[in-house]
């Protein structure tokens, strides 16, 4: 169907990468519907990973989806990815188009409260090459998603992803910054989040 009322974009005022922030990429009703799918048809699950050479319970729960047929690995975990289903490939075929770039496999993740996190990391792994583009789509609960200059403490970002939202990191963002979804002091409902990435 023929989008006809542009996709609000806000770029972040970050040096050195793209960002590409879209607040209401999907509208609430179509969002909901996607997070309730997602939420009950996903087979989560939780891996160990290795933190400075500590093996520990991952804070989230995740699964691997892509057509590849090519595992991803990063902190130790290699996953092996399962075959992509209608909602998902609805998801990312809204995103090919708004971004204009192909998509091979998307990490989902499962944020069941305050507590499940995700530390400071780049998205750098050598199957995704030197500058890779991730794009980032959230339902469900806000959190807050921060970002940060390598080598300059000046430059960082606190942003809240709203249900429904776009983060398309591009060119520069995993080569010069790193981000990570803290722990929250408040209550906190299940957010699920998808980052699309493309294995070389």
């Amino acid at each position: 169907m023929l989008n006809l009322f542009p996709k609000e974009k806000i770029i972040l005022p970050l040096p050195d990468a793209v960002f590409e922030y879209y607040p209401n990429f999907f509208s609430k009703e179509e969002a909901d519907v996607l997070f309730e799918k997602l939420q009950k048809e996903t087979p989560w699950q939780q891996d160990d990973i290795v933190i400075f050479g500590k093996k520990i319970a991952q804070p989230r729960l995740t699964c691997l989806f892509g057509n590849e047929g090519k595992p991803y690995s990063y902190s130790g975990i290699t996953m092996q990815p399962q075959r992509w289903n209608a909602h998902l490939m609805h998801i990312k075929n809204e995103i090919e188009i708004t971004s204009a770039h192909h998509f091979t496999t998307v990490l989902a993740n499962l944020y069941r409260h305050e507590k499940d996190s995700n530390g400071w990391h780049a998205d750098n792994e050598r199957e995704l090459g030197r500058d890779p583009i991730i794009a980032s789509v959230s339902f469900g609960e806000e959190r807050k998603f921060q970002l940060k200059h390598i080598n300059n403490r000046e430059h960082k970002l606190t942003l809240n992803l709203t249900h429904g939202s776009l983060l398309l990191m591009k060119e520069g963002s995993q080569i010069h910054y790193k981000h990570q979804i803290p722990k929250d002091s408040q209550p906190k409902k299940e957010r699920i989040n998808l980052t699309f990435r493309t294995i070389l």
